[in-house]
Protein backbone atom coordinates (compact mmCIF):
# COMPACT_ATOMS: atom_id res chain seq x y z
CA UNK A 1 0.00 0.00 0.00
CA UNK A 2 1.48 3.51 -0.94
CA UNK A 3 1.73 6.15 1.64
CA UNK A 4 0.27 9.36 1.28
CA UNK A 5 2.49 12.31 0.63
CA UNK A 6 3.61 14.95 2.74
CA UNK A 7 1.65 17.91 0.98
CA UNK A 8 -1.73 15.80 1.18
CA UNK A 9 -0.88 15.06 5.32
CA UNK A 10 -0.45 18.83 5.88
CA UNK A 11 -3.39 19.54 4.07
CA UNK A 12 -5.73 17.31 5.82
CA UNK A 13 -3.94 18.54 8.45
CA UNK A 14 -4.28 22.34 8.14
CA UNK A 15 -8.15 21.61 6.95
CA UNK A 16 -8.94 20.21 10.62
CA UNK A 17 -7.35 23.12 12.28
CA UNK A 18 -9.00 25.68 10.15
CA UNK A 19 -12.26 23.74 10.63
CA UNK A 20 -11.64 23.62 14.36
CA UNK A 21 -10.95 27.30 14.61
CA UNK A 22 -14.19 28.03 13.15
CA UNK A 23 -16.05 26.10 15.13
CA UNK A 24 -14.40 27.45 18.26
CA UNK A 25 -15.26 31.08 16.91
CA UNK A 26 -18.48 29.70 16.49
CA UNK A 27 -19.25 28.85 19.94
CA UNK A 28 -17.50 31.67 21.56
CA UNK A 29 -20.31 33.86 19.94
CA UNK A 30 -23.12 31.50 20.97
CA UNK A 31 -21.64 32.00 24.31
CA UNK A 32 -21.80 35.83 24.11
CA UNK A 33 -25.55 35.69 23.24
CA UNK A 34 -26.20 33.31 25.56
CA UNK A 35 -24.46 35.50 28.04
CA UNK A 36 -27.05 38.33 27.40
CA UNK A 37 -30.01 35.93 27.82
CA UNK A 38 -28.45 34.40 31.46
CA UNK A 39 -28.21 38.48 32.32
CA UNK A 40 -31.21 39.38 31.75
CA UNK A 41 -33.24 36.11 33.49
CA UNK A 42 -30.73 36.96 36.73
CA UNK A 43 -31.42 40.17 36.68
CA UNK A 44 -34.36 41.23 35.00
CA UNK A 45 -36.65 38.62 35.00
CA UNK A 46 -38.12 36.85 38.45
CA UNK A 47 -40.47 34.13 39.47
CA UNK A 48 -43.87 35.36 39.35
CA UNK A 49 -44.83 37.25 42.59
CA UNK A 50 -41.17 38.39 43.28
CA UNK A 51 -39.51 41.34 41.94
CA UNK A 52 -36.50 41.30 39.69
CA UNK A 53 -33.34 42.28 40.87
CA UNK A 54 -33.21 45.60 38.58
CA UNK A 55 -36.49 46.55 40.66
CA UNK A 56 -35.15 45.89 43.63
CA UNK A 57 -32.09 47.76 42.85
CA UNK A 58 -34.14 50.37 41.45
CA UNK A 59 -36.46 50.97 44.70
CA UNK A 60 -33.38 50.89 46.97
CA UNK A 61 -34.74 47.30 48.61
CA UNK A 62 -31.55 45.44 46.84
CA UNK A 63 -29.33 43.34 48.79
CA UNK A 64 -25.14 43.40 48.69
CA UNK A 65 -25.40 40.08 46.92
CA UNK A 66 -27.92 41.11 44.35
CA UNK A 67 -25.82 44.44 44.09
CA UNK A 68 -22.39 42.59 43.11
CA UNK A 69 -25.14 40.21 40.94
CA UNK A 70 -26.08 43.29 39.23
CA UNK A 71 -22.49 44.62 38.76
CA UNK A 72 -20.88 41.33 37.82
CA UNK A 73 -23.88 40.63 34.98
CA UNK A 74 -23.42 44.52 33.92
CA UNK A 75 -19.46 43.83 32.68
CA UNK A 76 -20.34 40.86 30.79
CA UNK A 77 -23.11 42.93 28.84
CA UNK A 78 -20.35 45.73 28.15
CA UNK A 79 -18.14 42.98 26.70
CA UNK A 80 -21.03 41.28 24.64
CA UNK A 81 -21.98 42.62 21.07
CA UNK A 82 -24.57 43.88 20.61
CA UNK A 83 -27.59 41.13 18.76
CA UNK A 84 -28.64 43.86 16.46
CA UNK A 85 -27.78 47.75 16.55
CA UNK A 86 -25.57 50.23 16.62
CA UNK A 87 -22.37 48.67 19.25
CA UNK A 88 -21.39 52.26 19.91
CA UNK A 89 -24.86 52.52 21.26
CA UNK A 90 -24.81 49.15 23.13
CA UNK A 91 -21.50 50.67 24.71
CA UNK A 92 -22.76 53.57 26.12
CA UNK A 93 -26.26 51.91 27.33
CA UNK A 94 -24.53 49.06 28.96
CA UNK A 95 -21.74 51.24 30.15
CA UNK A 96 -24.60 53.80 32.18
CA UNK A 97 -25.92 50.27 33.32
CA UNK A 98 -22.76 49.31 35.02
CA UNK A 99 -21.69 52.68 36.52
CA UNK A 100 -25.38 53.06 38.09
CA UNK A 101 -24.67 49.21 39.27
CA UNK A 102 -20.95 50.01 41.31
CA UNK A 103 -22.57 53.41 42.24
CA UNK A 104 -24.94 51.20 43.72
CA UNK A 105 -22.01 48.70 45.05
CA UNK A 106 -20.14 51.98 46.14
CA UNK A 107 -23.41 53.13 48.48
CA UNK A 108 -22.80 56.88 47.00
CA UNK A 109 -26.10 59.31 47.93
CA UNK A 110 -27.52 59.22 44.38
CA UNK A 111 -27.24 56.04 43.34
CA UNK A 112 -30.91 54.51 43.37
CA UNK A 113 -31.51 57.54 40.95
CA UNK A 114 -28.77 56.81 38.85
CA UNK A 115 -29.39 53.32 38.59
CA UNK A 116 -33.38 54.03 37.78
CA UNK A 117 -32.24 56.69 34.85
CA UNK A 118 -29.80 53.84 33.34
CA UNK A 119 -32.24 50.62 33.60
CA UNK A 120 -34.64 52.40 30.69
CA UNK A 121 -35.38 48.90 29.36
CA UNK A 122 -37.37 49.55 26.22
CA UNK A 123 -34.47 52.10 24.65
CA UNK A 124 -32.15 49.07 24.71
CA UNK A 125 -34.79 46.74 23.34
CA UNK A 126 -36.14 48.79 20.81
CA UNK A 127 -32.29 48.98 19.83
CA UNK A 128 -30.69 46.36 20.23
CA UNK A 129 -33.25 43.27 20.79
CA UNK A 130 -33.71 40.81 18.20
CA UNK A 131 -37.22 40.37 16.54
Amino acid sequence: MKRPSRVIVATCIAGLLAGGAITMRLQAEDKKENAIEKVMKTCHKAPKGEDPICKKAGDGKATTEEIKKLVAGYKVLTTAKPPKGDAASWKEKTGKLLAAAESLEKGEADATKKYKEAVNCKACHSAHKPD
